[in-house]
């Protein structure tokens, strides 16, 4: 095929003159490389590039040889494309993207670019739940759904083509079947829709493609693909079955392809693939190629065939076509440097030819089958791993089940056009109703994976033209030892590029078995994984982008803190005030003044972001029992527990407090950032070990606001504004909870502190969460009430030795590293963790533990990450290896001890309180002393009021 520049006027040389199904009056010009070609609607990038004559579309990704197209849809493993207009997408093939006004596109060597441009389309998904889903509209697939739909069946019936018939869709009775299926009312159809995975209880994955609708003048917001996430109660695979080629020689130049795309070209498109075609197949089916080209006006100066004898039948048509066939022959060799120019045959002829059309047999697409864990096992008749065994509420059918007619499909009772649908009443009697067409019983094919004993020892025979692997580097493997086919895989790399080795893996498969002389049966396959073909992450993430994919969610009173000149982060979703600075104040000022207003007077915080979650049921005592390391059974109606999650391993997961409202009901408070996930981890234990457990949990997180009111004139404040509430220490102490009202709307009280300072947490209902707010501010501004952020909170908590979970924390750590044995019940039987507990590692004295840390100059604010070393008596850091003995957790600054402090995870740290280590700084060292995690109030005297 040519390379050279079009014509001015856009002609199209390869072209035929008519036919294909293609709309010849709409053209469409398109660029590609920056030229401008002309195709038509209906047409593919593929197809119209090769109308045009342009052989070359890019170039191997590792060896940078030219690459062409070798096939007609999915299957091809070499014209990678990128598109810059009307959309982007950094790397497709060709051979799937529709031909649309405004089309841009150039060639890339197997790895595209992301677009810096921000994707202004729209993304969508749908949900599904039919009786029937049939996947793929060929022969199949049509007589299936027709099948189920006149037994009354929901019936959902996608395929990734945008015509159905498969590669008979100009067949009569195809209509016929389209408008009966398009009349029933309980009847979808989707096309350009692929199912890119198949999973458990009937749950499948498909992604629609839009873009053929786009062009130049269309609205940026429209759909561009969908994801259909469907459940289905029967599943019915009608995938086909893909070509596989034969490997020789620089089987890689562009003009070399797959038989039955040679044929689809002209039929779908009207494009012939090229002037002059060598067919060499081992199989009869590539010979209506051959004869479908000549009937075109190409030359075809021979059907090499592996095979020793070919039918009469195709003899016949052959020679009324004046087509020699070369039995028992095969192409060593193709020969060219941008394009076929000719072949070698392993007789010792050659051939001229511009184009070689390749068939070594079909392979079963039993891609979602084996998804499904369903088996394959190769079958020598067909020359082809097929489908066996049985997978519930599937069935694989037509060429997905290695059945290459029609009339096979009806006759088979295992894997017949959709074979009994139990439950449906849906049986071959209804499939014999459907229309046939006339066809031909083809003879078995041959084995024929590669042409051994090349003239360059396999390096040029391409097994993998995405991942330019080759016979010999499959050779390569096997010599070092590599035995299964999925360690040839990953030594190799065949397979894992974006076709995942549709037309390489199975052939890898017969290369290895030939090589290490055992059955291909015996290969086996590599994996099957999903997604079938490549869906890009836009269409995975749908409308879920931006804002939406990690939704900004803010507190009732969040305008509040806006007008106040809150500074804020980011915190599990939420916009939380970090620090409210004053008069030009900086993060470090503001946060010393608000700290010294807690702990002088009054502050109150914005809490509502703290997980919330409703525990109530009969079993409510003895599930929070088996979840927290400490007792909640025993907490009294009315009172207040802190507690502690850990997993199975016995690592912290949580903390929170847990208020007890009835004998069969808790408030459990979470972490902010944990909110979901404790649920989440709730259920799960419950769902899967613990059923028997009556309990229910509700998230009430969005449904009620906090605000701790905190410092030694906390108590005026919550008194003044809830007047009917005894707020003394005598009648509300400690670690207790009052219910009240404001105006009529009850509020819940509880006597916690989270600062270590007297404080009373203000729980309403969002709805009224700004006038309680409201109330609380006027009535703390007697006593100059400070409004505080987040980084104050933790410099409060942090003087108290509080751990936060996740900063303190990383997922290795106990409670009792953390100090914290005193949460630990011993005497629950059982609790998650519990058992961890026991293993020697758990109590091993050189564990990391939560301490203290001052660094002895009074004045350096430790890095938070920095790592802990020895002390060094020469103030020098010692070469490398320097033993790491843990590192800085939390580091603040704080106006409470007029110092800079920190916690740090030290191994052995509790039985170093009073020692000097040093902490590295860039190149100086920091002399910091061990202390305990308390810096303020040790006795508890300000927290009791």
């Amino acid at each position: 095929m040519s390379t050279s520049m079009p014509k001015p006027d856009l002609f199209q040389p390869f072209r035929t003159g008519a036919g294909g199904r293609i709309d010849r009056n709409t053209p469409i010009d398109f660029v590609f490389d920056g030229v401008t070609y002309r195709g038509y609607r209906g047409d593919t990038l593929a197809s119209a590039l090769l109308a045009n004559g342009i052989g070359v579309v890019t170039t191997s990704v590792n060896l940078g040889r030219p690459r062409g197209v070798t096939g007609a849809w999915a299957e091809d493993a070499t014209a990678q494309v990128g598109i810059e207009a009307p959309f982007v997408e950094p790397m497709v093939p060709a051979t799937t993207v529709a031909l649309c006004p405004g089309l841009v596109a150039h060639g890339v060597p197997g790895w595209g670019k992301l677009s810096s441009a921000v994707d202004d389309a729209r993304y969508d998904s749908l949900h599904h739940h039919p009786d029937v889903l049939v996947v793929g509209a060929g022969p199949a697939g049509l007589m299936a759904a027709v099948a189920c739909a006149r037994a009354g069946a929901r019936v959902l019936l996608l395929d990734e083509r945008a015509e159905p018939g498969g590669r008979m869709p100009a067949a009569r009775w195809v209509a016929a079947a389209v408008a009966e299926l398009d009349s029933h009312p309980h009847v979808t159809r989707l096309t350009r829709t692929t199912a890119f995975g198949a999973y458990d209880d009937g749950f499948v994955l498909a992604v629609e493609h839009r873009t053929d609708h786009l062009g130049t003048d269309a609205p940026a917001h429209l759909s561009r693909q969908r994801v259909h996430r469907i459940r289905t109660r029967r599943l019915v695979l009608a995938t086909g079955a893909h070509e596989r080629p034969i490997v020789f020689a620089d089987n890689d130049l562009p003009g070399v392809m797959l038989a039955d795309a040679g044929g689809e070209y002209l039929e779908r498109y009207g494009v012939r693939v090229g002037r002059t075609a060598v067919v060499f197949t081992a199989c009869d089916t590539a010979y209506s190629t051959a004869f479908a080209l000549v009937d075109a006006g190409v030359s075809v100066p021979a059907v090499v065939d592996v095979r020793p004898a070919v039918s009469a039948d195709l003899r016949e048509e052959a020679r009324r076509r004046g087509v020699p066939i070369l039995p028992g022959t095969t192409v060593s060799r193709a020969h060219g440097t941008d394009g076929v120019t000719g072949v070698d045959l392993s007789d010792g002829s050659s051939l001229s030819c511009d184009t070689v059309l390749v068939s070594g047999g079909w392979n079963p697409a039993a891609h979602l089958w084996s998804q499904l864990r369903g088996t394959i096992t190769f079958d020598d008749r067909a020359a082809a791993f097929l489908p066996t065994g049985t997978v519930a509420g599937t069935e694989i059918v037509g060429a997905a089940a290695g059945l290459t007619t029609l009339t096979e499909c009806l006759a088979s009772g295992r894997r017949g056009a959709v074979a009994t649908l139990t439950g449906l009443g849906i049986g071959l009697p209804e499939l014999r109703s459907i229309p046939r067409v006339t066809e031909r019983t083809p003879a078995a094919p041959a084995i024929c994976w590669y042409v051994p004993d090349g003239p360059d020892g396999g390096t040029t025979s391409f097994v993998d033209l995405q991942r330019d692997a080759t016979v010999a580097d499959i050779a390569r493997s096997l010599g070092a030892g590599m035995r299964s086919v999925e360690h040839v895989k990953r030594y190799t790399t065949i397979g894992t590029g974006h076709d995942q080795g549709k037309t390489s893996g199975i052939v890898t498969s017969g290369i290895v078995a030939e090589m290490l002389g055992i059955p291909v049966g015996d290969a086996g396959t590599t994996t099957f994984r999903p997604p079938y073909t490549p869906v890009t992450f836009a269409a995975l993430a749908g409308r879920d982008r931006g804002d939406r994919y990690d939704p900004v969610r803010r507190t009732p009173i969040h305008d509040w803190h806006v007008e106040r000149g809150a500074v804020f982060e980011d915190v599990g979703q939420w916009k939380r005030p970090r620090y409210y600075p004053r008069g030009g104040e900086d993060m470090h000022d503001a946060v010393l003044r608000e700290c010294a207003s807690v702990r002088t007077g009054v502050g109150i915080l914005d809490g509502s972001t703290l997980g919330v979650i409703d525990v109530a049921g009969p079993d409510a005592p003895d599930f929070l029992d088996l979840l927290y390391t400490n007792m909640m059974s025993t907490l009294p109606v009315g009172k207040v527990r802190y507690g502690v999650m850990c997993g199975a391993d016995g690592m912290v997961k949580d903390d929170g407090t847990v208020l007890r409202t009835a004998e069969d009901r808790y408030t459990v408070y979470t972490t902010t950032g944990n909110a979901a996930a404790i649920l989440d981890w709730m259920e799960e234990w419950h769902q899967t070990e613990w059923p028997h457990l009556r309990v229910w949990m509700t998230s009430l997180t969005d449904q009620v606001a906090t605000f701790p009111v905190v410092g030694p004139r906390s108590r005026d404040v919550v008194g003044s504004v809830f007047t009917g509430l005894d707020v003394s220490n005598e009648a509300f102490g400690f670690m207790a909870w009052r219910d009240t009202t404001f105006h009529g709307v009850p509020v819940r009280i509880g006597r916690i502190s989270f600062s270590g300072e007297l404080a009373y947490e203000v729980n309403v209902g969002a709805g009224y969460a700004q006038a309680v707010w409201d109330a609380l501010v006027a009535a703390g501004e007697p006593h100059g009430i400070t409004p505080y952020g987040t980084e104050t909170m933790h410099v409060l908590r942090a003087e108290k030795g509080y751990p936060i979970i996740g900063q303190d924390t990383d997922g290795t750590v106990t409670p009792h590293d953390l100090g914290m044995s005193w949460a630990v019940s011993k005497k629950k039987p059982d609790f998650l963790g519990k058992r961890s507990f026991a293993r020697g590692s758990a109590t091993a004295p050189d564990r990391k533990h939560l301490v203290g840390l001052l660094p002895t100059d009074g004045s350096t604010r430790l890095p938070e990450g920095s790592q802990i070393i020895a002390h060094c008596a020469d103030r020098t850091l010692p070469p490398p290896p320097v033993a790491m003995l843990g590192h800085v957790t939390s580091s603040y600054r704080s106006a409470e001890l007029g110092r800079p402090f920190a916690l740090a995870l030290v191994k052995g740290g509790r039985d170093l309180v009073g020692t000097r280590l040093d902490v590295p700084i860039g190149d100086t060292l920091c002399e910091v002393e061990i202390t305990t995690t308390v810096f303020v109030d040790a006795e508890g005297a300000r927290r009791d009021g």
